[in-house]
């Protein structure tokens, strides 16, 4: 009788137990009569390259006289018959690869997502259409079976990897009962109850999910609660309700940002501003005042180390971490912040007068570069590491005093004021150059560019702002996005013929 093996590829990231899963179907495997062998192959770092496991099953090693068969070292593309996803970016990449083949292969994912370095650091929104990933997914394998695993995983109390062992009995593609896939995880000896109700879980769902082998749909958050504001907010809240259909739910969600940001004397300004724009010529334009309403929002919230600061020392981050690592009240949780501040940071931090004295070269602009060449970890676990970021954090009060302060508030009006003037010749170009915002984003080197193209299209729309149409200006935008270095805009530049 002539034997086949079984090839399953295993793409998880770090943390998702993927050498555990591959341990237990090795173990699966051989427990009952298989030849088993797994090899990995490590991603470059985490989220940035998946760690891709491979596991080759071979029958007959009960058999009497059988001879141990020599199995592959690796997958190769069109060859494997089973690939599991701890995340749905994870089997678009499987599919690239060409893992995934219609006439052979089983394929199970997780439709949650966690975005990649290269999605996070775009310039404009840089993320993955899930839908476009799913067709791409069933579109490509002989069966498709997937759900929200990481949701799943955290009502059980466990992780992706004991769902995915669960999933992958629920489909039936390997030749082992239920009961031999729960015995392999009680043998591992190690957090079993919450594995086996992962497992059972991952069964459960997998079953559901092959129901007219149609993926299940990710499963989303609870409907957002009605919000709720101080009472120093409440006129604030009511004169944002008074601005047109469309505008006031942006407005309120800005208020609230900017009250936590600074103070409700800040969320006020950011009222003020929409107002004034609401009464130029042209500047009630719903679609413009909305999304003037949003970029102001962020502009006004810029990130800077305060706000950095703030962010790393607030309780809520702590238990979302200990609960991210699944630690417990009896645990010790160390927490290691890996901070590179610029020279440039710094002087931005400082009062006005004092930040541009250090910024231009002199003895001390000499010194404190030497010490920010180097990058820190900060324990903020430790009372130490705690206190110097709460500190930093606390500064934030006194941000209207700085240098950061005095050049974003100046980016700020001066951007207001175009709009203003813009939308009484064109609204729609208004609109456009209101949306241009999205090229400021970030902190240190990534913000510096996009504030070098934002500058560079700015210059083109108080150039030609009376000639300038809305759909050139968005293939700009397009443009400065697609490219943090401004190539691409050259060349749009160019192929326009518009001058700075």
């Amino acid at each position: 009788m002539q034997h086949e093996p079984i090839k399953i590829a295993i793409l998880a990231m770090g943390g998702e137990g993927g050498g555990v899963l591959a341990d237990w179907i090795v173990d699966l495997g051989e427990h009952n009569g298989w030849f088993a062998q797994t090899t990995s192959v490590p991603g470059v770092a985490q989220r940035t390259g998946a760690t891709v496991y491979y596991v080759e099953l071979f029958p007959g090693a009960d058999e009497p006289g059988a001879r141990a068969p020599v199995l592959s070292q690796a997958p190769l593309p069109g060859d494997l018959d089973i690939v599991l996803a701890s995340e749905l970016m994870e089997a678009g990449r499987a599919v690239q690869r060409g893992f995934v083949t219609q006439d052979n292969t089983t394929l199970l994912s997780s439709t949650h997502r966690v975005y990649s370095i290269a999605e996070k650091s775009a310039m404009g929104d840089g993320r993955v259409d899930s839908d476009a990933l799913l067709r791409q997914a069933r579109r490509a394998a002989k069966r498709f079976v997937s759900f929200d695993m990481a949701e799943v995983a955290e009502r059980a109390g466990s992780v992706i990897s004991a769902v995915l062992f669960g999933a992958l009995s629920g489909t039936g593609v390997l030749p082992f009962s239920r009961e031999q896939f729960e015995h392999t995880i009680e043998r591992g000896g190690v957090g079993v109850k919450p594995s086996l109700r992962a497992f059972s879980a991952g069964f459960s769902e997998a079953l559901d999910a092959q129901v007219g082998n149609k993926p299940k749909a990710a499963t989303h958050s609870s409907p957002r609660q009605a919000l709720s504001y101080h009472p120093a907010l409440a006129p604030l809240v009511e004169r944002a309700n008074a601005l047109p259909t469309g505008v006031p739910e942006i407005a309120l969600e800005g208020i609230r940002r900017l009250a936590d940001y600074q103070d409700p004397l800040y969320a006020r300004t950011y009222v003020d501003r929409l107002e004034t724009l609401a009464t130029a010529p042209g500047g009630r334009d719903s679609a413009l005042l909305r999304e003037t309403a949003r970029y102001l929002a962020l502009w006004m919230s810029y990130e800077d180390t305060m706000r950095v600061a703030d962010l790393k020392t607030r309780g809520s981050r702590f238990e979302r971490v200990r609960d991210e690592v699944r630690s417990r009240d009896d645990q010790v949780l160390e927490i290691e912040e890996f901070m590179h501040p610029r020279l440039e940071e710094i002087c931005e931090t400082l009062p006005k007068d004092l930040g541009l004295w250090l910024s231009k070269p002199n003895w001390a602009n000499r010194l404190v570069g030497r010490f920010t060449r180097q990058g820190r970890v900060i324990r903020t676990s430790s009372l130490g590491g705690f206190l110097m970021l709460y500190t930093l954090a606390r500064w934030g009060r006194w941000r209207r005093v700085t240098l950061r302060f005095s050049l974003e508030n100046a980016r700020i009006e001066t951007w207001l004021q175009r709009l203003r003037l813009i939308a009484s010749l064109n609204p729609q170009l208004a609109l456009e150059a209101a949306q241009c915002q999205r090229l400021v984003k970030g902190y240190s080197d990534t913000h510096a560019r996009g504030l070098r193209n934002y500058e560079t299209l700015m210059s083109v729309v108080d150039r030609h702002q009376r000639s300038l149409a809305p759909v050139t200006l968005r293939e700009l935008r397009d443009a400065a996005l697609a490219d943090e270095h401004g190539h691409k805009l050259k060349e749009c530049l160019q192929r326009h013929a518009l001058t700075l």
